[in-house]
């Protein structure tokens, strides 16, 4: 679906509040980050607008895949959004997407939806084709499966 922000994005419901699966998406990252095999380790994560978000994600052959941004928007056990635009100090680089994560109160479970939008087409083809669908949605299970567990 191409909307005009160049948008895709993955829901579900997650049978934790949302204050349980912002803690979890916080606190607990490096668990359920990258589709498993594959591992996070987990650089910074500093909750502000403006704060530093890196990690390295680690591939069962070896590979390395580092990500640094900023995070742009922290509303606690609602939403967190970032950017791979900046890196700390707002300094610019390469860009590929602004993250955004939406944890909505629906009874005791939350309405998890997440996402990225691109600055173009090709960049939402690209991360399309990269497994964006079936990764975010394993990604999803993973968060799922550790909030439920802990509410």
């Amino acid at each position: 679906m191409n909307t005009p922000l160049f948008e895709l994005a993955i829901e579900r419901t997650i049978n934790a509040t949302p204050e349980t699966v912002f803690r979890i998406w916080t606190e607990r990252l490096a668990e359920w980050w990258c589709p498993k095999p594959w591992t996070t380790e987990l650089v910074a994560l500093e909750l502000r607008p403006g704060g530093r978000f890196a990690l390295v994600m680690r591939g069962p052959s070896g590979e390395a895949h580092p990500q640094e941004g900023v995070l742009l928007e922290v509303i606690p056990n609602r939403s967190v959004v970032f950017t791979d635009a900046f890196t700390t100090g707002w300094i610019p680089q390469k860009s590929f997407m602004v993250g955004f994560f939406e944890f909505e109160p629906d009874g005791p479970r939350t309405r998890y939806r997440a996402g990225a939008r691109h600055w173009d087409l090709a960049s939402q083809k690209q991360h399309e084709q990269m497994g964006f669908t079936g990764g975010w949605t394993q990604v999803a299970a993973q968060l799922a499966m550790l909030a439920e567990s802990h509410h």
